[in-house]
């Protein structure tokens, strides 16, 4: 069986890096994960090929060599996937669908062929045998979620590494906590399950004898879900596998309680990790009461973000605004404090619904739901109907958004990082081809960007005050190239709204 594995493209995003990685000569911020884990469940006399459609194209010959195509995506992927099932069906191909874009609107794709849902690990092989008797029925489901344990290494030979800035890893899957905007816990579960330790090194073993080399971010829903066995398990095998090899960081995604545990932050750092993402959300305890994150109640938020980058971890935040207890100052009070906390990425969108989550089902009993959720939280749109009023809303987020990523404000927030930042080991090195995209960044930030004066500026001052974060401020300042224009774009779709509402 000749199987084609595609990945849709992916629109530009907050996430996407898009513009940051022309800067650095790569084509997309990280490989499909989960097309790599599927590839090494398939049968092993199949012929494998991946194309995914942010590096390469998908061609007549790919698609002449093939007799079955397995697609994968997110919800924002959503429109490039209809079209890539559409050209598979033109040529004759049986398509086989799943991922979490499909496990949310499996009514959606009425022109799949087979909806493999849930998690593969469950629902794959029943299909597979069934499939190769030529028996199988068109949906398969299951709530049965899957032993980790028996997950295989992905098949990272399938894709050519030096198309990618990152290359990511799962160790975990499912969150304890019951945040009401979030599907997490209806894809994965609530319990935390994890792989053995020696997985992820075979993992790791994999990627470094590809030649790998930069940054690996573990793609969990919630690293944290489990620090004793954080502390016990994964943290020292990773500790013991840096020994000797250099080149290799990590970042994860927790929870802002991490502040409270300096040991286990300190045992971070040894390992590797140099960023964490927090759901940081809302300054207001009545909005986190209302969407039951609990966990960031009663907090000084502030203060906690400031003990994660003073024990060397780089604080990533993610922000809502569209709560049903915000009010018009609710832009201005985040805008103020991210400026404080020096949080570089702040990804900051409007609140959303997805299918499945608590909030939708609230909602959906109120009459509140009023289009598709997009996938992307951060392009300016909603599915719901806010307390505030949309019109609001929208003008008070463009706003935000305006100020924290302004040239200004933005050079002004690394500053702010990087006083309290305390890098952990000897810090990064700048590799060869980083060299070459500073001499890029040069011309795109410092001639051709708003930034002029003050990219330049930057890292000079990082220079003779922390000549160890210099690499980092480098790299932060590429990002900010993207966030801005990522956002300039958004603002402007909003401002041309704006016009043609008042005409």
């Amino acid at each position: 069986m000749n199987a084609l594995l595609i990945y849709p493209e992916c629109p530009e995003t907050f996430w996407s890096f898009r513009h940051a990685l022309r800067l650095v000569r790569k084509k997309s911020a990280q490989p499909p994960l989960g097309l790599l884990t599927v590839a090494a469940m398939l049968p092993a006399e199949w012929s494998l090929r991946l194309v995914d459609l942010n590096v390469i194209r998908l061609t007549d010959e790919d698609l002449e060599w093939a007799e079955c195509a397995l697609v994968s995506g997110m919800i924002v992927q959503r429109d490039t996937a209809h079209r890539v099932i559409a050209r598979c069906k033109e040529a004759g191909l049986t398509v086989i669908a799943g991922g979490p874009l499909f496990t949310c609107e499996p009514e959606e794709f009425e022109d799949v062929d087979h909806l493999v849902l849930n998690e593969a690990e469950v629902t794959l092989p029943p299909f597979l045998a069934d499939f190769e008797r030529g028996l199988a029925p068109r949906v398969y489901r299951s709530t049965e979620f899957a032993d980790l344990r028996e997950t295989p290494v992905p098949l990272w030979g399938l894709v050519d590494t030096r198309q990618y800035a990152t290359m990511g890893i799962q160790f975990s899957r499912g969150c304890p906590h019951s945040c009401e905007f979030c599907n997490v816990t209806q894809l994965f579960g609530h319990r935390w399950r994890k792989k053995t330790a020696a997985q992820v090194i075979a993992e790791l073993d994999g990627l470094y004898g590809l030649g790998w080399r930069g940054p690996i971010p573990f793609v969990d829903d919630n690293l944290s879900g489990n620090r004793t066995c954080l502390r016990t398990e994964l943290l020292p095998a990773l500790i013991e596998w840096r020994r000797g090899k250099r080149g290799v960081s990590f970042s994860a995604q927790v929870t802002i309680d991490l502040a409270d545990d300096g040991e286990l932050m300190q045992m971070m750092v040894r390992a590797g990790f140099d960023t964490v993402f927090v759901g940081i959300e809302s300054l207001d305890d009545m909005s986190l009461s209302e969407c039951n994150k609990r966990q960031n109640r009663n907090r000084d938020l502030l203060e906690d973000v400031k003990r994660i980058q003073r024990a060397g971890l780089e604080v990533q935040g993610g922000f809502i605004v569209g709560f049903d207890n915000d009010t018009p100052s609710v832009f201005q009070r985040l805008t103020d404090f991210i400026q404080a906390s020096g949080i570089a990425t702040a990804m900051v969108g409007l609140l959303q619904a997805p299918v499945g989550s608590d909030l939708y089902k609230r909602l959906e009993r109120e009459g509140r739901i009023s289009q598709s959720v997009s996938g992307d939280n951060a392009d300016g749109s909603t599915n719901i109907i806010p307390r505030m009023g949309l019109d609001s809303l929208q003008d008070g987020y463009r706003k935000l958004l305006q100020d924290i990523y302004s040239p200004r404000n933005y050079y002004r927030r690394l500053r702010t990082f990087l006083r309290e930042y305390r890098p952990g080991g000897a810090g990064p090195e700048l590799s060869g081809s980083q060299v070459w995209t500073f001499f890029r960044s040069l011309y795109y930030l410092s001639m051709v960007g708003k930034e002029r004066f003050r990219y330049p500026g930057l890292l000079l001052w990082t220079l003779l005050t922390r000549p160890r974060a210099l690499p980092l401020a480098f790299g932060l300042a590429v990002y900010g190239y993207h966030f801005r224009k990522c956002y300039e774009l958004l603002t402007a779709l909003g401002a041309c709204d704006t016009r043609h509402n008042q005409a």
